[in-house]
């Protein structure tokens, strides 16, 4: 990363911060159970083909769970492909609707934005700051996301998983640690 890249990288962390403190967002604590999420929202980077495949099979898991599913793909390019893609089933948006502080402008992210998702499956693997930055203001009910150290007031619950493991390996541990979520009991004592 370039000498500019981290400068940049670095007041764009600092624009999200201070756009948090005007969205903040009460945290409940309660019980997570999957079994009662009606609406999922899933954020993912849609660069790559294959990883675009593993996240439409990890959308017909969760509609095969009853759950209605609302998916955005960013591609870091300027320009969308020509795709065959339904836009009732996945928005899209590149590297072109971003304003230089990398923030999305499109009303379909806004919209992303103020819907109050039962739990946001962010699979932003590589840190990318616009699906960071829509993480950050959705008012979805319980996220769950990759750790990465500037981000624990953005999740609920964020895995801890390698750089260097695939979106397919991040995808095994959101669900595993989902499905642990449904079996802790609280602790009364």
């Amino acid at each position: 990363m370039s000498l500019f890249q981290k400068i940049k990288q670095i007041l764009l962390n600092g624009y999200l911060k201070l756009e948090l403190k005007d969205h903040l967002r009460e945290r409940k604590p309660n019980r997570f159970d999957f079994s009662q999420i009606k609406t999922v929202g899933i954020l993912f980077d849609s660069t790559k083909t294959e990883d675009f495949e593993l996240v439409k099979r990890y959308i017909l898991y969760l509609r095969e769970h009853h759950k209605r599913v609302k998916a955005i793909g960013f591609f870091t390019s300027k320009q969308i492909p020509e795709m065959a893609y339904s836009k009732l089933e996945y928005d899209f948006f590149s590297g072109k609707e971003l304003n230089w502080f990398g923030k999305p402008s499109s009303i379909s992210i806004q919209n992303f934005i103020d819907e109050e998702y039962d739990l946001l499956i962010d699979l932003n693997v590589h840190n990318l700051f616009p699906l960071k930055y829509i993480s950050a203001l959705s008012k979805a009910s319980f996220k769950v996301g990759k750790l990465f150290k500037n981000d624990v007031e953005i999740f609920d619950l964020m895995i801890d998983s390698e750089d260097s493991k695939s979106l397919k390996y991040f995808l095994r541990q959101v669900d595993t640690y989902v499905t642990m979520l449904n079996k802790v009991e609280p602790n009364l004592n």
